[in-house]
């Protein structure tokens, strides 16, 4: 059996407000940014924004240099690049998929990230209080101030290492994931989520799972589970709220576990989840961790911030206030 943790209690324990925290950043003043802008997000349409991005940039005193990438190992490229020759403000244009990459490129080093939301899904974004509008987004970042956030570093069967903002898992999640980035990747906003997750559903099949977590005790036994997803935001898939009390400065995660979903319940859950975005379920389980491994049989493919990441056993851990990110004000007062 899995031992259900105290959300409240933990968070209250490991949550302290910017006047208590003496690592709390004291406001920087940037003259120069570099902003990784992914061509092929927003179904392509970044690009349009441009014109409004460098304006906004010139209205705060910051050059910008715009440098376009299409593809994962391009950002990193161009990443690593930026970073030895002194950038100290990055920024990432695109959906949760480029920040994801612009994050795994900068960890390490002694930067400050910033995010213009023009994807699809976008909760990194939204945990971080900004607006969805992509200029208005920049605007309040670069009125803001550097916020230290967490992140989730995953382990994968072949040893690979990487890490994620907001949401990851397996089963019902990760195929919804595939359906998202192929196709229906072209489809706007919650729905594209909600139309991959139902084209996952009519497929998808119960998963043998084992969870461990460090407060597990002997040996856990294996369960059925159509999903088990392991958030660090309160939403993901565009919106739709799983953890409402999640934070991505608490040093915690949430795992969200679903044994089953009759057809009947889907039918009347599409309402909520296509008007509120709410994902509410007697069977969905959630659990507080800092550290857990997912073991499936037969071995699956877990995604996190909607990238295919590898397959299981897969070993997920929170890295506390491991990078910053500008974020309004208002948040950190």
């Amino acid at each position: 059996m899995l031992c259900l943790v105290d959300c409240a209690r933990l968070r209250a324990a490991s949550m302290t407000t910017p006047a208590q925290d003496s690592e709390s950043s004291p406001a920087i003043r940037f003259t120069h940014a570099v902003v990784f802008l992914n061509s092929r997000s927003g179904h392509g349409k970044s690009r349009q924004y441009l014109p409004s991005i460098e304006q906004e940039f010139s209205a705060r005193g910051v050059s910008a240099d715009i440098i376009e990438t299409a593809t994962a190992d391009d950002l990193e490229t161009h990443t690593q690049r930026q970073i030895h020759a002194g950038a100290q403000l990055l920024f990432s244009a695109g959906g949760d998929g480029t920040c994801q990459g612009l994050v795994n490129s900068a960890f390490g080093h002694n930067v400050v990230l910033g995010l213009i939301p023009t994807g699809g899904g976008n909760d990194f974004a939204r945990a971080l209080g900004l607006p969805p509008d992509p200029v208005a987004a920049l605007r309040m970042s670069l009125a803001g101030e550097p916020r230290a956030v967490d992140l989730a570093k995953v382990r994968t069967s072949d040893g690979r290492e990487r890490f994620y903002l907001g949401g990851g898992g397996v089963g019902l999640d990760a195929a919804a994931a595939q359906y998202a980035s192929t196709h229906y990747r072209n489809w706007s906003g919650r729905t594209r989520y909600i139309a991959s997750a139902i084209r996952a559903y009519a497929s998808c099949v119960p998963l043998r799972t084992r969870i461990v977590l460090e407060s597990t005790q002997g040996e856990p036994a294996w369960q059925l589970a159509l999903l088990a997803c392991v958030l660090n935001t309160p939403t993901f898939g565009a919106g739709i709220r799983v953890v409402p009390t999640a934070k991505i400065d608490d040093g915690l995660l949430d795992l969200a576990l679903l044994e089953e979903l009759t057809v009947g319940r889907l039918l009347r859950l599409l309402p909520q989840l296509a008007l509120r975005g709410t994902l509410d379920l007697p069977t969905l389980r959630r659990f507080t961790v800092s550290k857990m491994r997912i073991e499936t049989d037969p071995p699956s493919l877990f995604h996190g911030d909607g990238e295919l990441l590898g397959m299981t056993p897969v070993e997920i851990e929170v890295v506390p206030r491991a990078i910053k990110f500008l974020a309004p004000k208002w948040l950190q007062d």
